[in-house]
């Protein structure tokens, strides 16, 4: 006769509180309420993305920071073939900040709100800059410049303690797996990609962070390979369900968020990474690629982007995990 440990690879639980990470059909004994439960498929509350306020100047190809209620975006093009016009969210509207005192698109950016890092892109004539810049909430400053100038690189970090990595060189257009460190003030090398890839995505610590999806080259075939930076070296974590690049990405290292991005067309597909793998959840109402993106897998949000130079802006929100049932006894 089958046990229910002998199906599951578990015995049912005694516990005084409902646990906090579920298994679909997952049974426990809460001995507070008395009563055995289970998780079924679906959630109570599932995750949403909702429409938020509107960019005062659409744009794509940008950088971003901050989080949900205190984001930034900055650069891009349009309606210019670049910018260095920057935004300010306070999670209802935006409104203008400082401009950076270099025009540039596909650009990456980290931090605050009040303290972010712009660095790299492409500037006059499509080429690859190496210049990196601070904000304060208020004005830019330059600031050491990239060891290797790249485009659509990943960032990650706060303003005194960040990693760019990954990104395009020209001539011809290779992508690179170099890392570099930023401190607040200069970068140094870091450890290498095991891939090089551009047009990837980055988040969490400069000690505990993610680079998420991209383009290798000399194909440009679109890759959902993560990996885990740990302040030294790269490792391979889980693999994205759908393959993309120019994604959006949010959370830590344990909790990331990845969104959006291009597989040959735009895509709204959502996935959430608990440290070893990607699980689908759901997607963004406006599918788009190369826009602003920031802050926790909880609360993330998306602003701008390609195609058609969107002035959008959409807000993440978890739901409260998987749906939980009595079961009767008799």
């Amino acid at each position: 006769m089958a046990t229910y440990k002998g199906i599951q690879g578990f015995a049912i639980q005694n516990l005084s509180s409902d646990p906090t990470t579920f298994i679909t059909g997952q049974v426990w004994y809460n001995s507070t309420d008395q009563v055995f439960k289970v998780t079924i498929s679906g959630t109570d509350d599932p995750d949403s993305w909702a429409t938020g306020g509107n960019l005062s100047t659409g744009r794509g190809e940008v950088g971003g920071a901050g989080t949900q209620t205190a984001a930034l975006i900055f650069g891009g093009s349009n309606p210019s073939p670049r910018t260095g016009i920057t935004e300010e969210y306070n999670g209802t509207a935006w409104a203008a900040g400082g401009t950076m005192g270099i025009a540039r698109k596909r650009l990456a950016g980290f931090g605050l709100q009040t303290a972010a890092v712009g660095f790299a892109g492409q500037g006059p004539i499509g080429t690859p800059v190496s210049d990196t810049e601070l904000y304060d909430g208020t004005s830019w400053t330059s600031s050491g410049a990239l060891g290797t100038a790249r485009y659509e690189p990943g960032g990650l970090g706060i303003q005194t303690a960040g990693l760019a990595f990954g990104g395009y060189t020209t001539p011809p257009q290779t992508a690179v797996a170099g890392t570099e460190e930023f401190g607040g003030s200069s970068w140094t090398a870091g450890g290498a990609m095991g891939t090089a890839r551009g047009a990837t995505a980055g988040t969490g610590t400069q000690t505990a962070g993610l680079a998420i999806a991209g383009k290798i080259t000399p194909s440009f075939a679109v890759t959902g390979a993560t990996e885990e930076y740990d302040g030294s070296a790269w490792t391979a974590g889980g693999t994205l369900n759908t393959a993309r690049a120019s994604i959006g990405a949010a959370g830590t290292q344990t909790a990331g968020l990845a969104f959006g991005g291009e597989i040959g067309p735009p895509t709204g597909a959502t996935e959430k990474y608990d440290g070893t793998a990607w699980t689908t959840t759901t997607s963004m109402g406006t599918a788009r690629y190369r826009f602003s993106s920031g802050g926790t897998q909880a609360a993330a949000f998306a602003a701008g982007g390609e195609p058609g130079s969107s002035v959008n802006t959409e807000e993440f929100s978890t739901g409260a995990g998987p749906a939980i049932r009595t079961i009767t006894t008799t």
